[in-house]
């Protein structure tokens, strides 16, 4: 059973899967608490349902023109913190879903189904949380999986750009995101620009076009 906190579809605003429709999984319960998050109604189990894996799966196919759309996103809060998840991700995989997973790279991405592609939210500065990041995770991203830095200052900028500096990534799949209302993202373009950065400019398209 799974603490999830809404199933819907929508149009994949994110990541270098941005514009596909998409069926979504959201589940409950995060251990950050980042000041810009946009999902606060999932940060714990309060606003959820308590569901069984045939239950989600069946809420999928009940979705999105039935089998005809096979991106699916399992998000959160946090999903990994629910360890069923992981048998959820199997599941998926073994009906041929095309499956996301996008974590904040604290919790062990071990356990992880190696087709599903993992979308790491590596924290910054104005999150309060950067020292959390888990860093035997760099070991288990591979050339398919993403690495996202979500930028509201210069000091996120800079530590984005040192991170990437510093450690080895095994993907050229790097986005650098701004906080809406502290940086624009045409701030942000500019600072990539300036500095010859081979990042992806991440923008939430969901929000312009006003989609969940």
């Amino acid at each position: 059973m799974l603490y999830v906190n809404d199933i819907f579809y929508s149009i994949q605003g994110e990541s270098s899967f941005a514009g596909y429709p998409c069926k979504f999984v959201r589940l409950a319960g995060c251990n950050l608490k980042c000041g810009y998050c946009d999902t606060k109604e999932s940060l714990d189990i309060n606003n959820s349902s308590l569901l069984s894996i045939g239950e989600i799966i069946s809420a999928l196919h009940s979705i999105g023109g039935g089998n005809n759309i096979r991106l699916i996103e399992i998000t959160g809060g946090e999903p990994l913190l629910q360890e069923e998840v992981f048998d959820l991700f199997n599941e998926l995989i073994k009906l041929n879903y095309f499956v996301l997973l996008e974590t904040n790279g604290t919790i062990s991405l071990k356990k992880v189904h190696k087709k599903v592609v993992k979308i790491i939210d590596v924290k910054c500065p104005s999150s309060g949380f950067s020292k959390e990041f888990n860093y035997e995770n760099l070991k288990y991203i591979g050339v398919s999986d993403e690495v996202k830095f979500v930028i509201g200052t210069n000091e996120d900028y800079y530590f984005a750009k040192d991170f990437l500096k510093i450690n080895k990534i095994k993907t050229g799949k790097l986005i650098f995101s701004a906080v809406e209302g502290s940086m624009s993202s045409k701030e942000l373009a500019e600072k990539i620009l300036k500095d010859g950065l081979n990042v992806r400019l991440g923008i939430q398209l969901h929000k312009i076009l006003r989609l969940k």
